[in-house]
């Protein structure tokens, strides 16, 4: 574990891995942490140093007066970066990560190595979706957040996978409940106001899209307009919601290392 100064705040992140390896930065997902890519990690540091970090507004890191943009949270990856002096990285992110992957592969590709987008969109709702979301959490607090918490069971994970597994299923929905409500408000204005769908084609770094067959909250259609908009992506696809790496866990970790690891 540790943490980056940046101008208004810290940034909590924690490295694991060989520290000669390729940099492999994970990002979390909109209410989660660090700890979402836990399932991961064992399967990731044989190849990778793992870079993972609680995005502003999650965890650990800094909560400032929102609404954030995605254009800030991806300057606050490369301010990580740059604290670590790493110059390059792999980057892989998952529904909110997602477009903080794609607006660095659009704005900031000399960065990157190679680009995962998971579970995610270049466009992801609409105000009318997330305006109401907002105002309910700014106005009840952290008992909007418990609520949350207990609906996002079902957009998260599919019934069996939630049902066989309700101690993974409580431990990652509980990040949703301890996410501070100011924070998962400005987090929510910056995704409602990204749309990449024009700037898609910008991207150069060799990226991989994953999507979930059941999730409801990023359906495949989403990601599979970003791979027909990313000349020479690849696209995977596998029976989970929204939460793929935390459901399919092990075929997951494989795909990602199978394409990172392609020549």
């Amino acid at each position: 574990m540790g943490s980056v100064q940046l101008v208004d705040g810290v940034l909590n992140y924690q490295l694991d891995g060989p520290a000669d390896a390729p940099v492999l930065v994970l990002s979390n997902s909109l209410g989660t942490d660090l700890h979402m890519w836990d399932t991961q990690i064992e399967a990731f540091t044989q190849h990778f140093r793992v870079l993972r970090y609680d995005t502003r507004g999650h965890g650990k890191s800094l909560v400032t007066e929102g609404p954030y943009s995605i254009e800030q949270l991806g300057r606050d990856v490369l301010a990580l970066l740059d604290a670590l002096h790493i110059e390059r990285a792999h980057f892989c992110g998952l529904s909110m990560g997602g477009l903080i992957g794609q607006w660095l592969g659009i704005n900031a590709g000399d960065r990157l190595n190679r680009l995962i987008v998971c579970n995610t969109a270049a466009k992801i709702g609409n105000p009318d979706m997330w305006n109401p979301r907002i105002e309910m959490v700014l106005r009840d607090g952290q008992a909007a957040m418990v609520g949350l918490r207990d609906a996002s069971i079902a957009r998260w994970f599919t019934p069996a996978y939630a049902e066989a597994n309700p101690a993974q299923a409580k431990r990652i929905t509980d990040m949703l409940a301890a996410t501070s409500p100011q924070g998962y408000a400005a987090n929510c204005g910056a995704v409602r106001d990204a749309d990449f769908r024009d700037q898609l084609g910008e991207v150069k770094a060799p990226t991989l899209v994953i999507s979930g067959s059941e999730d409801a909250v990023t359906p495949p259609a989403g990601g599979l307009f970003i791979q027909e908009h990313i000349k020479g992506a690849e696209y995977a696809e596998f029976h989970a919601a929204h939460l793929s790496n935390v459901e399919v866990g092990e075929p997951f970790s494989r795909r990602v290392i199978d394409f990172l690891l392609a020549r």
